[in-house]
């Protein structure tokens, strides 16, 4: 079989497999995405580098159709979702064809001593390389190139080998803006590249940054070639969020956001909430309710309208989950409640008694799979939520905002939400840290990452 191929996870048809790219193809790649940056990217003013992503923006939006019908084929995603992931796609584009001016424009610095002046500009650093994952093909993929076309910088994108379809889409998009605004080829431009590839492509002296998101194991590699080859990267891995449930005011409402948090994207998304940590007080409530609510969401056809989950991506995706859910059983932890798992239709399972001694107290569970933790105090629920290697996002419910405050300082996160989930917007920034990565994606930190920060002085 291809490298690339797409296979239904709700079928398991194999409907189309893609040739990996040849290397001669690929060294064409990247002087393709060298010229257009000579050429074009670094001698047009933002403006026109805007106007490209504006319509990118706006050829979303008229084929979400066929862009949402994609990726239901491809892993899974409910349509209705698999809409709202295109919208917000289009959304990010905009708001960096609306904003990009702005954030790009000259910073003064006051000057210490002496006379003239002196002041910061900021521009593109050359080609970069995407390396994307399959569970938001398109939102991930907007949130990467949206702000380095506008920045001045032009794009090289390795998709994930399940989902060649959406990036080819993707890419005749690009194709499509450029050709309307008489754009050269070369600003955007799709490799079909396998991982010996990839390492060639951050290894070649044209390519100035990586940016990955996916698996702790695949951020390690490409941060070591990039390191090796003095490459600027942006890590955006794992995740394993705790949402901290320390009072409430309405319990019905804390645990409709609870279970939405944990089910986005049928439980696979690297912010979703994987771990819920609960005072002793609430904790049975909570533990009803919350157990009563995730599994009345059972999997479904993604294709129908309101499948509130589909089927898991793939079944090499399912065969793992399963094995986590079963080494977690063996070694001790509860199962309060599971169903059967029916091909890649994995319905939601809840677990509690997971102490630091088992491998699901610190592993990430990429499914509608949920673990529920008791603690006596506030401190408690920051040592468990801390208690493990990821740093990606948080959410803290209270009804005390000093608490809250408190708490968000005291967690290990890149991104920390109070009383709020799905929160997610264009122009708030979205990183971790510890081994949830590095840099930030999103608003305008997003278009700090690679670019060049020139200072300018001049004699008075």
């Amino acid at each position: 079989m291809s490298h690339y191929a797409v296979i239904n996870p709700a079928t398991g048809e194999t409907v189309r497999e893609y040739p990996t790219i040849s290397d001669g193809e690929l060294t064409k790649a990247i002087a393709s995405a060298q010229e257009a940056y000579e050429t074009w990217a670094r001698k047009v003013d933002v403006g026109r580098r805007a106007a490209l992503i504006a319509r990118v923006a706006e050829l979303h939006l008229e084929r979400i159709e066929s862009l949402a019908e994609i990726v239901v084929r491809e892993m899974g995603k409910p349509i209705d979702q698999a809409r709202g992931e295109i919208e917000f796609a289009a959304a990010i584009y905009q708001y960096y064809a609306d904003n990009g001016e702005a954030f790009l424009v000259d910073e003064p610095i006051e000057l210490s001593d002496g006379t003239g002046s002196a002041f910061i500009r900021r521009s593109g650093l050359g080609v970069l390389l995407g390396i994307m994952p399959w569970n938001f093909p398109y939102y991930q993929v907007a949130r990467f190139a949206g702000p380095n076309i506008v920045a001045g910088n032009t794009i090289l994108l390795k998709h994930a080998p399940q989902c060649p379809e959406s990036a080819g889409a993707i890419a005749q998009i690009f194709d499509d803006a450029a050709a309307e605004l008489g754009v050269p080829d070369g600003v955007y431009v799709n490799i079909y590249a396998d991982d010996a590839q990839a390492a060639v492509v951050i290894a070649d002296p044209r390519v100035q940054g990586v940016s990955v998101t996916g698996s702790e194991r695949a951020g390690a590699a490409v941060a070591e070639l990039a390191g090796r080859n003095l490459k600027r990267v942006v890590l955006e891995l794992g995740g394993s969020d705790p949402f901290i449930l320390l009072s409430t005011n309405d319990m019905d409402s804390t645990v409709r956001d609870a279970v939405n948090a944990r089910l986005d994207n049928s439980g696979q998304s690297c912010n979703a909430a994987k771990r819920f940590i609960v005072i002793d007080d609430l904790f049975d409530e909570f533990a009803e309710k919350f157990t009563t609510a995730l599994t009345e969401a059972q999997p479904g056809d993604p294709t129908v309208e309101g499948t509130p989950i589909g089927p898991l991506s793939s079944a090499a995706a399912t065969a793992r989950l399963v094995d986590q859910l079963d080494r977690a059983r063996a070694q001790g932890a509860t199962v309060l409640t599971s169903g059967e798992v029916s091909g890649n239709f994995f319905p939601p399972a809840v677990l509690t008694g997971v102490t630091s001694e088992m491998d699901a107290y610190r592993e990430e569970f990429f499914g509608p799979v949920a673990a529920l933790y008791r603690v006596g105090s506030e401190e408690e629920a920051v040592a468990v939520a801390n208690d493990v290697p990821f740093g990606l996002g948080s959410y803290i419910y209270t009804t005390d905002n000093a608490q809250a405050l408190r708490m968000a300082d005291a967690i290990d996160a890149g991104m920390v939400w109070v009383n709020i989930v799905l929160g997610d917007a264009v122009e708030l920034p979205f990183g971790g840290v510890k081994r949830s990565g590095s840099g930030r994606e999103m608003g305008r930190l997003a278009m700090e990452e690679f670019i060049n920060k020139k200072l300018i002085r001049i004699a008075g």
